[in-house]
């Protein structure tokens, strides 16, 4: 059942003594992908802050940003992650960081049974064991979209999370990230400047210029099995 996540109604958007985004309204639906785009500087970092600071307000009485679905069940993956080459944590460990409310220090057997499940839609399966020190670029994206999958959340929010990324792993992390969206009826926030990925994936775009939010219904191609 497709159901509003979020709507956004005539949103200012700033920073000290400078505002960014100036009456912004938009919604996003249930399994939605929606692509906010826009230069560097224009705001699309600061909105999603802005956002996640009314999520976690208790009393969510506001005029301008309604959701509904908690904070708990948001998750963020954020552009960089401080892993080095020497971390020692393997993939499978990683994935599970994200579990919260664990009163055992082992993982019961749902949530071994969960884990094997983001295992698979992730493509992690051939390198569980492995540190997360010694993976690649396009597998430590996996992993951390595997950690926040294991959260169950109803809204992932990616900021830019593609842009370390060669061609084809940003092409196979959004194909993951739709796959997993339709299945699990899953919303995704995701900021970039790729128009490709975009095109590609986006069910709505988000463009942001001159002080304005402009909505842009996206054109899915048709050959992503192709690329």
């Amino acid at each position: 059942m497709v159901e509003k996540i979020l709507s956004v109604k005539n949103l200012d958007v700033s920073v000290p003594n400078k505002t960014l985004i100036k009456s912004l309204s938009f919604e996003v639906f249930t399994g939605q992908i929606l692509c906010i785009t826009g230069d560097n500087g224009v705001g699309k970092t600061t909105l999603l802050n802005t956002l996640l600071g009314e999520s976690k307000k208790v009393k969510k009485i506001s005029k301008h940003v309604d959701f509904s679905v908690s904070f708990d069940a948001i998750q963020v993956i954020p552009q960089f992650r401080e892993i080095d080459d020497d971390y020692p944590l393997s993939v499978e460990n990683f994935m599970t960081l994200n579990l919260t409310h664990r009163l055992s220090p082992w993982l019961s057997h749902s949530e071994k049974a969960l884990r094997a499940q983001v295992a698979e839609w992730t493509n992690l399966n051939q390198i569980l064991k492995q540190p997360m020190g010694k993976t690649s670029g396009g597998e430590k994206q996996r992993a951390y979209l595997a950690q926040a999958l294991m959260a169950e959340p109803q809204l992932l929010i990616l900021d830019e999370s593609t842009s370390n990324l060669d061609r084809d792993s940003r092409i196979e992390l959004l194909r993951l990230i739709k796959e997993i969206s339709v299945s699990e009826d899953i919303t995704v926030v995701f900021i970039t400047h790729d128009p490709e990925l975009v095109a590609m994936f986006a069910d709505v775009e988000l463009h942001i210029q001159n002080h304005k939010g402009v909505i842009r219904k996206a054109e899915l191609e048709k050959g992503i099995a192709n690329v």
